[in-house]
């Protein structure tokens, strides 16, 4: 091995470094210790060094997994037990892991695509993660995209580095939260159910492998959960449990699987998860038809016991406080015939001795869920107990025969689990312990019915086993507590009494301390609750006789036997009931809470005087008539409310109502205004036609035509009165309802001042709808004065008309003359018209040639916009083209002068310019004789 080590330190060639590690690779597994010992260090520097060679890197991952990966160990462990190793393990991967590059190495590496790499790396990474978890997770944690490199190796396309991927992330997922949210949110749960759905569901380790991964994931990880949720991943657990008909020939494999996957729901909707994410998981599990899907296995035949016991479990949770999920789970039958519930079916297990131990536990925890946060449940289980509802013909089998059946037993188990059911059927529910008490039970051919509360103190004083005892002290403290009617039906029996104070004032063994604090409980109980109706058993003298056998002290001692049990500790730790054996069945989840709530309180009345009792019965009284008051003044203020609140739509329809009288109102004065003006021009065409025709006799023509103007205006006017009535009429109506509610506020001033001030501003609010109505009085009494012009103006009309009517009874023999008139009136009045007519259609030509001609405006103001823009811009180009051309003018006559000083000839200016004018003459003249 050193020699090894020396050619791997100091050979050149890369073959003699390949030899030598792959000669420790094969002496690494015998020779473990001496290997990692002298090869560790130069292994790592060939990982650092010799990246280019696959098959090197390979060899070396391979020893150092060798070295430090206890697979080897433990299967020389089990062939020889006796042979003690040191944990060499994690003494190396300490070593390894001193440096975190040789992580943050071991990391890149596994990112090479090179199976001889990649694999051995994956295998390399999980065996550390091991023998030391915690700190190769921090590592790995805070390496940049540490865990999104390991994501990777879940979409590798060879199976045997994605299963092995998957291995390592459930190492790297134990109780590590922060870990467990990054690989969620790296999408793990959907690879995770794309391998679980191509491996076939149910069947397969790399299932069982995914399933242990899921629940890493989950298990007590809120953000998680609700991601798995909010991603709608419950959906695709549904068929998971899609069992068929034919159940024979479970594999051992599928058996584990569908075990991990009701395990993983169950993770979903624990009653340790906080209620908002469990209540939301049930309501998912139901919708999308999961529940259904359980309760068909739970109602299957051929299923195998341990999965059954799971499913009844696992559907216990899912029903858990979910009024929906219960209600669905009451409405469950099994195919019997006839068919009958699925509750009545578990009960029966649950009573029969002869099913498993934990079948029956499974379906107590199934019951108390059911009952859990449940009133309706509860009364259904009760009403089948009542004499009214139990079946005469006894051909089915209620749950509350079965309870019944259980509770009398001679199986200690089943008289337990009977009675403990019970209990959480009468949990916190006042009114279902009272219907209890009437529960009558024959107990034998001949003798009268004794009540169910009677026969449960009958069966404890027959000194039955211990666990039945219990669970009948459990049942009565329940029923008792918080129940007064309950309490004085159980001191009505002179024998229960003498019978608790015997039982807790005896020296027995440890057994019986139990049944002994129950007892001093049960007569706590009796104490607190009680409503001293009974002469015999009043708070004081119970108390009195407490002290008298039994002693205060040894009373609170005894008391307090019950929360020191060592069962008791272990039952309130969760609700589901989960016991080792038969035997340490002795408490409920839901009565060690109860026992918490009245410890205490129970302690404080024994010690409680007389004097004290009486003062806290005062207190008592006087709290519950401040109650009364209370409540009485609530009503009050309620009624007030209403009233206030009746009054202040009186007064919206009343503002509205104003509001449309406003505007009809105002409606009507334009009206009249229009009418006004009408009759204006009424007077003055009657005027001008009088004056036009005066000459040719034509007056009575046109006060004839005057008459027919006035007798329409009459009939307005009478309908301007019928309305103007109308309105003074509805605003009489309005006066009266406004005196009414001024009546009613003033009548109501005597309540409490809250409701006075919200009044007084009601009656402030009315103030100003009288104010209103009077200003449209004053309005309508203005229109008034208008309507009695009006009629003034009319009957001075009328005198004209008389004035006129005996002079056109003199005129009886120009008649003839008067139809020559009306026909030529008739003549002109169509002339006119043809004439309007005219000029309306001319007037409409003319409009039309205007719209054409300001179009053609509108288009020749955008030519002549354009041209403009068009000059600007040539102008702009002719003064640029002087510019150039008097710059060039002054480099001419620059040059000129250089040519001058040269003595070379040079044209001037004036005879060019001329011999240009020439030839332009001369082609002027050619144009114009062309």
């Amino acid at each position: 091995i050193q020699k090894l080590c020396d050619r791997v330190a100091s050979s050149t060639l890369l073959d003699d470094r390949r030899d030598a590690v792959r000669a420790l690779k094969s002496l690494s597994k015998k020779y473990r210790l001496e290997v990692g010992i002298q090869a560790m260090e130069h292994l790592i520097h060939v990982l650092q060094t010799d990246r280019s060679d696959s098959e090197i890197i390979g060899y070396a991952l391979d020893t150092l997994y060798n070295v430090i990966s206890n697979d080897l160990e433990e299967e020389e462990q089990e062939e020889n037990t006796t042979k003690q190793v040191d944990d060499l393990g994690s003494q190396f991967t300490e070593i390894f892991i001193k440096q975190q590059e040789n992580v943050t190495l071991l990391l890149t590496l596994v990112e090479e695509f090179d199976f001889h790499v990649r694999w051995p790396g994956v295998k390399l990474l999980t065996s550390l993660l091991k023998q030391q978890g915690p700190q190769v997770q921090q590592i790995i944690l805070v390496s940049p995209m540490g865990v999104s490199r390991l994501m990777d190796l879940l979409a590798d396309s060879r199976e045997v580095i994605r299963n092995d991927g998957v291995l390592l992330l459930q190492q790297l997922t134990k109780s590590n939260a922060a870990i467990q949210k990054i690989v969620a949110f790296e999408n793990a749960f959907e690879r995770l159910l794309d391998i679980i759905t191509e491996e076939g569901n149910s069947d397969g380790i790399v299932v069982e492998d995914c399933l242990l991964l899921l629940q890493n994931l989950l298990k007590n990880n809120n953000s998680n959960q609700n991601f798995f949720k909010e991603g709608s991943y419950i959906q695709r657990m549904k068929p998971w449990f899609e069992v068929g008909d034919d159940n024979c020939g479970w594999s051992a494999q599928k058996v584990t699987n569908l075990h991990l996957m009701l395990q993983l729901v169950r993770v979903l909707v624990s009653p340790t998860n906080p209620p908002g994410a469990t209540s939301s998981c049930q309501k998912a599990m139901f919708h999308c038809g999961l529940l259904q899907q359980l309760c068909t296995i739970l109602m299957a035949t051929g299923v195998p016991a341990d999965i059954l016991t799971e499913t009844i479990n696992t559907v216990s949770e899912v029903i858990r406080g979910c009024q929906t999920n219960q209600d669905y789970f009451a409405s469950v039958n099994a195919p019997s015939n006839p068919p009958r519930p699925a509750i009545v079916v578990l009960l029966m297990s649950m009573v029969n001795e002869r099913q498993p131990f934990v079948l029956r536990c499974a379906v107590l925890y199934c019951f108390q869920c059911f009952l859990y946060k449940n009133q309706k449940g509860q009364g259904e289980i009760v009403s089948t107990l009542l004499p009214s509802t139990i079946d005469a013909t006894g051909n089915s089998v209620s749950a509350g025969q079965l309870l019944c059946g259980g509770l009398f037993s001679t199986d200690s188990l089943s008289n337990w689990c009977a009675a403990v059911a019970l209990a959480h059927a009468l949990q916190e529910n006042a009114t279902l312990k009272e219907q209890l008490l009437r529960v009558q039970l024959a107990t034998s051919i001949g003798n009268p019915p004794v009540s169910l509360l009677q026969q449960c103190t009958n069966i404890l004083s027959q000194g039955s086993k211990v666990q039945t005892r219990v669970g009948l002290l459990m049942l009565l403290c329940t029923w008792l507590s918080n129940c007064s009617i309950a309490v004085t039906h159980f001191l009505h029996n002179p024998a229960n009494v003498p019978f608790l104070t015997g039982q807790i004032a005896e020296n027995l063994g440890e057994e019986e301390q139990l049944v002994q604090g129950l007892c001093a409980l049960l007569l706590g109980i009796s104490i607190y609750y009680n409503d001293n109706s009974l002469e015999n058993y009043r708070k004081e003298k119970l108390k009195q006789l407490i002290e008298k056998r039994i002693g205060r002290e040894n009373f609170i001692e005894k008391l307090g036997f019950i929360s020191k049990h060592e069962l008791y500790s272990r039952a309130a730790q969760k609700p589901q009931p989960s016991f080792s054996s038969p035997d340490h069945m002795m408490f409920d989840h839901e009565f060690t809470k109860l026992v918490k709530e009245l410890e205490g309180v129970i302690s404080k009345a024994i010690y409680k005087s007389s004097e004290e009792d009486k003062k806290e019965e005062e207190v008592k009284k006087t709290l519950e008539q401040h109650d009364n008051i209370v409540t009485h003044y609530k009503k009050v203020i309620r009624e007030q409310d209403q009233e206030l609140e009746e009054l202040k739509q009186r007064v919206n329809t009343l503002t509205s109502q104003n509001e449309q009288l406003q505007a009809t109102v105002t409606q009507q004065v334009s009206q009249i205004q229009q009418h006004k003006d009408q009759y204006n021009l009424l007077k003055v065409q009657l005027g001008k036609d009088t004056q036009h025709h005066n000459s040719h006799g034509d007056t009575f023509q046109m006060n004839g035509i005057q008459t027919e103007e006035v007798s329409k205006l009459k009939e307005e006017l009478e309908e301007w009165k019928n309305k103007h009535e109308l309105l003074q009429g509805q605003l009489k109506e309005k006066d009266s309802v406004i005196e009414k509610l001024n009546s009613s506020h003033l009548e109501m001033g005597t309540t409490e001042q809250s409701s006075q001030t919200s009044k007084f501003s009601g009656l402030e609010h009315n103030n100003e709808l009288q104010k209103e109505l009077e200003m449209l009085k004053s309005q309508i009494q203005l229109q008034s004065a208008e309507i009695a012009k009006l009629q003034m103006e009319n009957q001075k009309l009328q005198v004209m008309n008389t004035t006129a009517d005996p002079i056109l009874g003199d005129s009886g023999a120009k008649a003839a003359s008067s139809s020559e008139l009306e026909g030529r009136l008739e003549q002109e009045i169509k002339e006119l018209k043809s004439e309007v007519k005219a000029l309306s259609e001319e007037k409409e030509s003319l409009k039309q040639h205007l719209d054409s001609s300001s179009s053609t405006v509108a288009i020749l103001q955008d030519e002549k916009s354009k041209l403009q823009r068009e000059v600007a811009e040539s102008k702009k180009e002719q003064d640029d083209l002087l510019v150039l051309l008097a710059d060039q003018d002054q480099k001419i006559s620059a040059l000129k002068i250089k040519l001058k000083d040269l003595g070379v000839p040079v044209e001037d200016e004036d005879d060019t310019e001329s011999g240009d004018q020439g030839d332009e003459d001369e082609d002027g003249d050619e144009e114009e004789q062309d």
